[in-house]
């Protein structure tokens, strides 16, 4: 019998990575789709998951998807690419736009010509985000929330979203969504602020830096770790019908929280004297309160997350501890 085969877009990511390395646990034969025969990130994926299979490509062009289509042949396809920094998407809202939301119809249409007169034999999985919600229209928020993006990057991913359904119901695709709540891990590129503040933090406690600058420390998101928002985008694939999932821990953290419990993890109490206030890192239309409502995903696919917010944060901040140290060897 041979291997099952998955095709996964965005694979030089923080979620590309983790999805990769759990597939090729599960024995799967993975391929990823990289963007540019030079890119700087494909050395990275060659050493944490060496055994992946890549393929050059990119999102906007639809004979690149195809090529990759047939040369991986796969039973599942995960489109996680996007230019995801949610501040860089006012700064290049035609560019997000294009890889975002075009992406993914370009990204489904190549999967419905691939697939021919067999529509679901390739199951699609599509990666929505919680920042479609913006705007938020009620607390905790969840599948049949109204969506209301405040960013072209929310924007954008509405479209993908809507356009994953549309193919799902007009051509028979086994096509689903995860709309994602924030996911961290030490992975998560520096200019999330996440990892800007477990790496700030470090670089303090290692008497690198004294100051860590940030905007809206009011702001409150639900917070969880990618690698167990990861195994929810494999069960949702493994349904027999396609759907879309809310996936969150329910519980909501303010920056101010995350910045405390950096500096907690080495010692430190009296954070706020290292702490400044920037209004330039503060959002043209600001996204005040996300928090999830998974009670779906729980009902359905049998996912909760593993790692809480109180642990995920020490493990951010050491392992930049670590990183930082190792550089001086």
């Amino acid at each position: 019998m041979s291997r099952p085969r998955a095709l996964i877009t965005g694979i030089t990511g923080q979620d590309g990575l983790y999805l990769a390395e759990s597939l090729i646990a599960k024995g799967y034969d993975v391929h990823g789709v990289i963007r540019g025969q030079n890119n700087p990130r494909r050395e990275l994926v060659e050493e944490l998951v060496p055994d992946v299979h890549l393929h050059n490509g990119d999102l906007t062009d639809l004979s690149s998807l195809l090529r990759a289509l047939r040369d991986s042949e796969p039973d599942e396809v995960y489109n996680l690419g996007a230019i995801s920094f949610v501040a860089y998407s006012w700064e290049n809202a035609a560019l997000t736009t294009d890889v975002t939301a075009k992406g993914v119809l370009t990204m489904l249409e190549a999967l419905r010509l691939h697939s021919g007169d067999d529509p679901g034999r390739v199951r699609f999985y599509q990666a929505s985000s919680s920042e479609m919600f913006g705007k938020v229209q009620e607390t905790p928020q969840r599948e049949s929330t109204l969506l209301w993006p405040r960013s072209p990057y929310g924007v954008s991913k509405v479209f993908g979203h809507h356009m994953t359904i549309n193919y799902r119901e007009s051509y028979g695709m086994h096509a689903s969504s995860g709309i994602l709540f924030n996911h961290e891990s030490p992975r998560r590129g520096e200019e999330f602020v996440t990892r800007k503040v477990s790496k700030a933090v470090a670089a303090i406690h290692l008497g690198l830096a004294d100051e860590l600058v940030l905007g809206n420390l009011d702001a409150r998101r639900d917070w969880g770790f990618a690698g167990d928002y990861v195994e929810a985008m494999w069960l949702m694939l493994q349904q027999d019908e396609p759907d879309d999932y809310v996936i969150a821990t329910g519980i909501s953290h303010s920056i101010r929280d995350l910045v405390r419990l950096a500096f907690a993890h080495v010692g430190i109490e009296d954070w706020p004297r290292y702490v400044r206030e920037d209004e330039r890192f503060r959002r043209p239309a600001e996204v005040d309160t996300l928090v999830g409502d998974a009670a779906k995903a729980r009902r359905v696919l049998g996912w909760q997350p593993t790692v809480s917010f109180e642990e995920l944060v020490p493990m951010m901040v050491q392992a930049d501890i670590e990183a930082l140290k190792a550089g001086w060897r």
